[in-house]
């Protein structure tokens, strides 16, 4: 049926709609600036009314939007009735180069008639249509599925108020807790008061009344939480619990990788936090690798990010006297720690990536591998298993002589079924946690599957399986946090300090593994076993320090859900 041509275009009438929304309004503060507005799926346009010529046009991306309400105004005798809307967009720092997020907020007076019900239900009915195209318009990464937190989300946000300098909570009250009112997010805060707090409570929680649990703090209770969760009976249904990281510690690794994925420019410290703050807001949810860690006293932990033993661990614990300084700790313990460097003996043992997953579409590409001569296996017979020693002297000689003795006589596991013990099953059938079928005991040798490491001193082993290990370090540029690979990166014995020193310094901008060191070495792995040799040292997982000895750990892809952009 044609359109009669006398009937008025509702596209050309205030406050119509017809594939846009319409309206004119006025400012908050000056009913002689009028604006007319207009709302489409992807952008809000806003143009002052004016017979001057110029520039008065402004147009909001909803991808940058993370609310917006409606209100009547604080004087009684206001007919009127406002809403208003958040955005976080790009933009140029006021006193150094590059962009980042930074708030603007857009509000307008709904006077179109004397009703006051009826102007707070058209501003009503603005916020509701702004509000669900924002959501329509979550930045999205091609080629990533996301699902979304359910809403209104129900989040529970633990703080830790003595992580970094002791200013978490005072962070989350003066930047998130605004912008999460913004975006209309209910929360309940958790504020954490003595160490496994977190780990203790997610463990007995019912979860059914959160659809999130979000972490403000470093990365340590974040590693609480997950330990928790993984330690309930139900495992398998509390680890889908979207989890979300607000940095408010001295390292932040998973808030700049969370970060870095969502292919934002480089943040720190404040910057940081509003973008995963507005990550937060926007609710997307995508996965992320665990990884199961079985030390000697046959405890098993869960990974996030980390498992470091050398030179990176030593720096992550003996910084710690450094806390009161905030994330230039990690600087100040890497200079201790040149200044008296320490090799230490062990094997290592891992099980390769035989065929690198492909990235996915729109992700950053990965960068080649050292341009160094890879260490071979020593045809499989080295085995993983650590020497008791009874003084340094002994362990010394010990290790000389047993190792040439035992590659002659100890072979791989020449079956690739591993037999081991495995997680104990419920009456109902359940295990406790995910079966970790690429490992054998420690007891036992490695599969001839596995690559064993010729060299036996090593400055630092790294497994890593998040893109940065500090807010300034990016140790892995091509890491995803769902990319199903270990990333393990090892140096060893012979590198001087100012080598090792260059190594760092590039690793602020990720090019650490293009410097050609002899002493470096990375491998995509999916398993992998470390034996200390050396009786004193430490190792860490996720930052915390664990029981020294033999580890070996496996990758388990996609276990765990990340709120992330």
């Amino acid at each position: 049926m044609e359109k009669d041509a006398s009937e008025p275009d509702p596209s050309r009438q205030r406050n119509g709609v017809v594939g846009v929304l319409y309206g004119e309004f006025t400012d908050m503060l000056n009913d002689g600036v009028r604006y007319s507005v207009s709302l489409t799926e992807s952008a809000l346009t806003v143009q002052r009314i004016s017979s001057s010529p110029g520039r008065t046009k402004v147009v909001f991306n909803l991808t940058d939007c993370v609310g917006c309400r409606a209100y009547r105004g604080p004087d009684s005798a206001d007919v009127g009735a406002y809403f208003t809307a958040y955005f976080y967009p790009f933009k140029r720092r006021w006193m150094s180069a590059g962009v980042a997020r930074q708030r603007v907020e857009q509000c307008f007076r709904v006077a179109l008639v004397q009703d006051p019900l009826a102007n707070l239900q058209e501003a009503e009915r603005w916020a509701r249509a702004i509000r669900d195209a924002s959501v329509l318009q979550a930045p999205r990464r091609d080629g990533v599925v996301y699902a979304e937190v359910r809403r209104p989300c129900r989040v529970m946000i633990l703080v830790n108020p003595h992580s970094g300098r002791g200013q978490a909570l005072q962070l989350f009250t003066g930047h998130v807790q605004g912008m999460l009112t913004e975006a209309a997010v209910p929360y309940t805060l958790v504020i954490t008061e003595h160490q496994n707090h977190a780990r203790e409570l997610v463990r007995k929680a019912d979860l059914s009344q959160w659809d999130a649990l979000v972490i403000m703090s470093g990365d340590g209770l974040l590693f609480e939480v997950i330990n928790g969760l993984m330690e309930r009976e139900d495992w398998q249904e509390a680890i889908q619990t979207p989890l979300g990281i607000l940095p408010g510690g001295s390292g932040n690794a998973l808030a700049a990788s969370v970060h870095h994925y969502s292919q934002s420019p480089p943040a720190w410290n404040e910057e940081l936090l509003l973008s995963c703050g507005f990550m937060l807001c926007k609710g997307l949810v995508g996965s992320m690798d665990l990884v199961s860690i079985h030390l000697a006293s046959r405890q098993r932990l869960f990974s996030f990010l980390s498992l470091a033993w050398g030179f990176v661990a030593d720096v992550d614990i003996e910084s710690e006297k450094y806390r009161h300084v905030g994330a230039i700790r990690f600087l100040m313990g890497t200079l201790v720690r040149l200044a008296s460097l320490r090799v230490y003996q062990g094997r290592l043992a891992y099980l390769p990536v035989t065929e690198a997953p492909k990235p996915p579409k729109g992700s950053i590409k990965a960068n080649p591998p050292p341009s160094t001569p890879q260490h071979p296996s020593l045809c499989f017979s080295l085995p993983c298993r650590l020497i008791p020693n009874t003084s340094p002297n002994q362990n010394s000689r010990r290790n000389h002589n047993s190792t040439n003795s035992n590659r002659n006589t100890i072979t791989n596991s020449s079956n690739n079924t591993i037999t081991t013990n495995r997680p104990e099953t419920q009456s109902d059938g359940k295990t406790r946690a995910p079966v970790d079928s690429q490992l054998p005991g420690l007891d036992q040798p490695v599969p001839e599957s596995w690559t064993v490491v010729k060299e036996e001193g090593f400055v630092l082993v790294l497994a890593i399986y998040q893109s940065h290990l500090a807010e300034d370090l990016w140790t892995v540029p091509s890491a995803m946090a769902d990319d199903g690979v270990i990333h393990l990166i090892y140096v060893t014995a012979g590198i001087s300090r100012p080598a090792l020193l260059r190594l760092f310094l590039a690793m602020e901008k990720g090019g650490h593994l293009e410097c050609g060191c002899p002493h470096l070495v990375y491998e995509k792995v999916k398993a992998l076993r470390l034996e200390p040799i050396s009786p004193q040292g430490m190792i860490t997982v996720d930052g915390e320090i664990v029981e020294y000895g033999p580890v070996q750990a496996q990758i388990h892809p996609r276990l765990a859900r990340l709120i992330c952009g």
